[in-house]
This record gives C-alpha cells, sequence and structure tokens, in this order.
C-alpha cells in the first residue's frame, strides 16, 4: 500500500495587533468660583436693613426655651450641632427637675443622658453639663458668669455660647455667628469673612449701637427662614434690593 503523506497546513500570517490610541488626559476644567459682593454697604443702607427688620420684628425672640440664665447657658451647650426645636423637645422635661446648678448635680450624669438621648453627641454633652454645674457652683457661686472669659472657661461652653448668654441673659451687644449668621454675613456682603470671628467683628463694626441688642436674632431669623443655603428665597427678602448677592434672584 502506497504511504500517503500529508502536507502541513500553512501557517497563518500573524495579524499585527492595533496599537491603543493613547487617551489623552484632558485638563480638569478650573472649578466654578462663588461670585462674591464687590461694593460694600454704604452705613445709610446698613441702617436702613435693620430699620426694616426692627419695623417687620420689633422684639425678636431666641428659639431656645429657657427660664433662667443657667437654663439657657445648658439649652445652648446642647444645641451644638443640633436644631432648637430638637433641643427644646428634650429640655422641656428636663429644666423642670434641673432648672440650677445644684439640681443638675443631683440629678446625675446617667439621669441626665435619660433626658436628652434624642440629641446628637448627647453623651458628651451631658458630661459637659455636669462638668459646668459644678464649676458655676465652685467658681461662680452658682451664679452664671457675665464676662466672655468666664463663660469660656466653663465645659463645653465656646465663644458663640458665651455670646448667646451675654445678650439674651444680661443684655449684652454680642454679636453670636451660627451658620445662618455666618451665611447672611458673608452672601449679602454685610460683613465678609472665612471665619465665624472675621463675620463676628465685622458686624459689630458696622452695625449701629442702636440694633445691636437684637441684630444677631435678626440675621439668626433672616438666615433661618429668607436667606436659606440652598435655595434663598429672595422673592420675599426685606433687602433683597439692599443685598450684594452678584446671584439674587430679583
Amino acid at each position: 500500500m502506497a504511504k500517503i503523506t500529508r502536507k502541513p497546513a500553512p501557517r497563518k500570517a500573524a495579524v499585527p495587533k492595533k496599537k491603543a490610541k493613547a487617551v489623552v488626559a484632558k485638563p480638569n476644567a478650573p472649578a466654578k468660583k462663588p461670585l462674591k459682593p464687590t461694593r460694600p454697604w454704604t452705613p445709610a443702607e446698613i441702617h436702613e436693613a435693620f430699620s426694616r427688620f426692627r419695623k417687620a420684628n420689633p422684639e425678636p425672640k431666641g428659639e431656645l426655651e429657657h427660664v433662667n440664665p443657667f437654663t439657657l447657658l445648658v439649652a445652648v451647650v446642647l444645641s451644638a450641632q443640633a436644631t432648637d426645636a430638637g433641643v427644646n423637645k428634650a429640655t422641656r422635661a428636663l429644666f423642670e427637675v434641673a432648672d440650677s446648678p445644684q439640681k443638675m448635680l443631683d440629678l446625675g450624669e446617667e439621669r441626665l443622658r435619660e433626658y436628652i438621648k434624642t440629641i446628637g453627641l448627647y453623651r458628651t454633652k451631658a458630661k459637659n453639663v455636669i462638668a459646668l454645674s459644678a464649676k458655676v457652683l465652685s467658681d461662680f457661686g452658682g451664679a452664671v458668669p457675665r464676662t466672655r472669659a468666664e463663660i469660656e472657661s466653663l465645659p463645653g461652653a465656646g465663644r458663640k455660647t458665651a455670646n448667646v448668654v451675654l445678650n439674651m441673659a444680661f443684655g449684652e451687644h454680642t454679636m453670636a455667628v451660627d451658620t445662618h449668621v455666618f451665611r447672611v454675613g458673608n452672601r449679602t456682603g454685610l460683613a465678609p469673612g472665612k471665619t465665624p470671628l472675621e463675620v463676628e467683628l465685622g458686624l459689630e463694626k458696622v452695625i449701629p449701637a442702636e440694633f445691636m441688642l437684637h441684630a444677631h436674632h435678626w440675621l439668626i431669623l433672616h438666615g433661618r427662614y429668607t436667606c436659606l443655603a440652598r435655595k434663598p428665597r429672595c422673592e420675599v427678602c426685606l433687602i433683597n434690593d439692599l443685598c450684594r448677592w452678584p446671584e439674587k434672584t430679583v
């Protein structure tokens, strides 16, 4: 039988692989910088703005419920990173049983936590409230001190706390800068600043003395209900014609 010889199949020519296209990274677009007010307010415009606030709300009140300077101090300490409404809900029952430093110490940290457990950071705040109660008794004879430095020496109390207590409890012309006042001061151009302290000092410099007793309440309420963070209600703003914000909608 004749031997059959099979020829090997010819190899296919290798197809050169296509080189991947080099991806050229596009430069990041520069971040859009927020527009800033460029023209400062005149003294006449500032007087006009606060005259309007006063006419609309002659006796503004803080929204933290309290019965005396001590309970105000406690309420402000508890309000850090919490809403006034949430604090009020917890302190109504608390202040019925502990409205003085001695009663707060008698209540004790563990029982205090039960009253304020719906408030953020309640464990740390309970510890601070008990500690500040002890310090008010030992260092100040049971009375809330009346200077900023002394109030700031209390556990859990900072500059904003001191300014609120001095203003609301003792009628001092202080400017407490929270997130609302900070936003209004910068957005409107009344007192631009990178820090709460810069805004505070800027507002104290430009606001006439006749308005200072209630100024921080007017600005807080304006920021809380009108000059909102995400969607300012420019159409109902009392000072929309004076405001320097370049993006206002009226």
